[in-house]
């Protein structure tokens, strides 16, 4: 937990709670402008991008934390597959102790070895999967065993030795930018004018305005951990208290989704891909537990009847599909 607590306390400086990121500005001038000179160094040719025999989009965003990176990865690989494209999809492998990468990922892989976040990918598209720190690395791999059409890139907009068609920035626009200081005084990792040089913003949780595509997340019905096939309408949660698990870098967004479905909640956060074990989940009762899918898949080996998973769906204006096939189409490989 105390990964968590510090997670907490740099969220309280990033986001107006605490005045201590005035000690941290020179280092985020530095960072800011390493930042600018390494895009640069790309932008100008000094640095080389490899180009692959399929069109790439890149989905990321400029700050520390969710913005609803991975559910848009998913909407866009089963919207793409439904046009009968052949889709990858490349992933960092986040806390994933494989001794070597890239690895492929399938549904049944271990999240310890992979990345939690992997491993939910390749089981929500049931596509290909390849994680790995090294973009281009990871691609290569990727192409060798399955060609595709279009490779989509997770979280992936500051790995520029990879050649990309598409750049997609995600921002939740209930937390915004935060103070607007770049690591370690505020939560972007590039300057907000960077948003001005991507191909499409997509807002989470706000309207389409100033040119950004709005994206909400739904919830499903929840899935029983150890037998996903059982299935539960958030609906018959309400009346009685349920524990409210979320290991993910803004728990408070699941935390109000649920309230929302009129659910009762104690709330248990953890830090963002928390290693989760059984005594973290032992609350002393028998009242239902639920958690997002990311969490979930840590969860399996050790799970309990009265444990469940909340999927959720992104939901995303047509006007953004339709932008974005219209790109792909004028796109070569």
């Amino acid at each position: 937990m105390k990964r968590a607590h510090w997670e907490q306390r740099l969220q309280d400086i990033w986001y107006g709670k605490s005045s201590a990121y005035i000690a941290l500005l020179p280092l985020s001038w530095l960072y800011c402008a390493a930042a600018g000179i390494r895009r640069l160094a790309y932008r100008s040719g000094l640095l080389g991008t490899t180009r692959l025999n399929s069109r790439v989009i890149v989905v990321g965003n400029i700050s520390v934390g969710g913005t609803g990176k991975t559910p848009l990865v998913i909407a866009l690989a089963e919207r793409l597959q439904q046009a009968g494209l052949r889709v990858g999809i490349l992933t960092r492998g986040y806390l994933g102790r494989a001794s070597h990468w890239p690895q492929p990922v399938s549904a049944g892989s271990d999240p310890q070895q992979l990345g939690d976040e992997a491993v939910l990918l390749a089981r929500k598209t049931r596509t290909t999967v390849f994680a790995g720190p090294q973009r281009v690395a990871a691609a290569r791999a990727l192409l060798q065993v399955s060609p595709c059409d279009v490779l989509i890139c997770d979280d992936g907009l500051q790995h520029y030795a990879l050649h990309r068609d598409v750049e997609i920035a995600t921002v939740d626009v209930t937390r915004g930018h935060g103070n607007g200081f770049c690591l370690p005084a505020g939560p972007l990792r590039e300057p907000a004018s960077r948003l001005q040089q991507v191909d499409a913003v997509v807002s989470l949780g706000g309207g389409s305005v100033h040119s950004y595509y709005a994206m909400q997340l739904v919830p499903a019905a929840a899935c029983r951990i150890m037998d996903p096939a059982n299935r539960r309408d958030l609906e018959l949660f309400q009346g009685n208290p349920v524990h409210a698990v979320a290991g993910i870098s803004d728990p408070e967004r699941f935390f109000a989704m649920l309230r929302r479905a009129g659910l009762t909640i104690q709330t248990h956060r953890f830090a963002d891909h928390h290693p989760f074990r059984a005594s973290d989940l032992d609350f002393g009762d028998n009242r239902p537990v639920l958690m997002t899918e990311k969490d979930a898949v840590k969860c399996e080996a050790f799970s309990k009847p009265n444990w469940w998973s909340v999927p959720v769906n992104a939901q995303l204006d047509t006007a953004f599909y339709d932008w974005l096939f219209n790109v792909l189409a004028r796109q070569e490989i």
